[in-house]
């Protein structure tokens, strides 16, 4: 079956309901009003349907008119997704790939990546987020971002599994909780300053702290963490793989906790929309799970 209703009238229902009203979405779609009104019309007379209803100055949706808005929204966002893929694959790899990568995902390990596919397609412009826990999702949901290393994998969205962080409780080599000389339990951590690195996600996660203390740092970057705890101010849970230097000179040692001393998260890689993925974005996306996979991360 053909359609009979156009994309640009159902961008003209779309753009009428956005702006407020006919005069409104006139001015944003360059038309006469009534060329708007005449694309509505045109709606409602195929289908037989009453979209709009007036109230005062006001065009307001039926309940009819709410499933067309929802529906038509879908309709037009794929179209879209649709010609930008064609141009993607018609003008070869992409002009640039947005990343949005948690940064529990060790930072050399993806610059290795990054430096690899440069070298492939050295006029494809990287744009890289480093993110936190929900932030990574926010990236994904909002569109920010075409590939995604994330802890979650958002509703709607499909992750390869990619590899597991270990997180380790540790504090200076002379801090008072190495003093104890014994098995430590989370009494024992109450007295002492906690380091926690903050969610970046809009609708922020306070939970994420774990560990109920007096004192708390909330700091934005793992780095600034790994350097408070070096400096002896506090103790973290840390990602061993940022912390093997560290581990590996004495000036930071794991807290010997009785429980929970060390944690996983596991990471996966996420297509924002694989269906229209171009080939930069699933050659950069195999590039980093052979990159873990080399490394034996997983």
């Amino acid at each position: 079956m053909t359609p009979h209703i156009t994309l640009e009238q159902w961008r003209s229902l779309i753009t009428v309901v956005n702006a407020g009203g006919y005069a409104q979405a006139a001015k944003v779609l360059y038309k006469s009003q009534s060329a708007v009104t005449y694309a509505v019309q045109k709606i409602e007379t195929l289908l037989d349907v009453k979209a709009f209803e007036i109230q005062g100055r006001k065009a307001i949706l039926t309940p009819t008119g709410q499933m067309l808005f929802r529906r038509a929204l879908a309709l037009v966002d794929e179209a879209n997704n649709l010609e930008r893929a064609a141009h993607m694959l018609s003008a070869g790899w992409e002009a640039e790939i947005q990343i949005a990568a948690e940064i529990l995902f060790p930072s050399r390990l993806l610059l290795a990546c990054l430096e690899r596919f440069g070298q492939e397609s050295p006029n494809t412009r990287i744009e890289l987020l480093e993110s936190v826990l929900g932030g990574t999702s926010d990236a994904l949901l909002k569109g920010e971002a075409n590939l995604v290393i994330s802890p979650q994998v958002p509703p709607g969205f499909l992750g390869d599994p990619l590899m597991r962080i270990k997180l380790r409780a540790v504090a200076h080599a002379e801090h008072p909780l190495h003093q104890y000389d014994r098995e430590l339990s989370y009494r024992d951590l109450r007295a002492f300053r906690h380091v926690v690195v903050r969610d970046s996600g809009a609708k922020r996660d306070r939970r994420t702290a774990t560990v109920d203390v007096d004192q708390r740092w909330t700091v934005s970057q793992v780095a600034t963490s790994i350097q408070a705890v070096c400096m002896g101010y506090g103790f973290a849970w840390l990602p061993e793989e940022h912390i093997r230097e560290e581990l590996r000179t004495g000036i930071l040692k794991p807290l010997p906790l009785r429980e929970g001393g060390s944690r996983e998260v596991s990471l996966y890689l996420i297509l924002a929309n694989p269906d229209f993925a171009g080939p930069g974005i699933k050659r950069l996306a195999e590039i980093i799970k052979e990159s873990v996979q080399s490394e034996d991360l997983f």
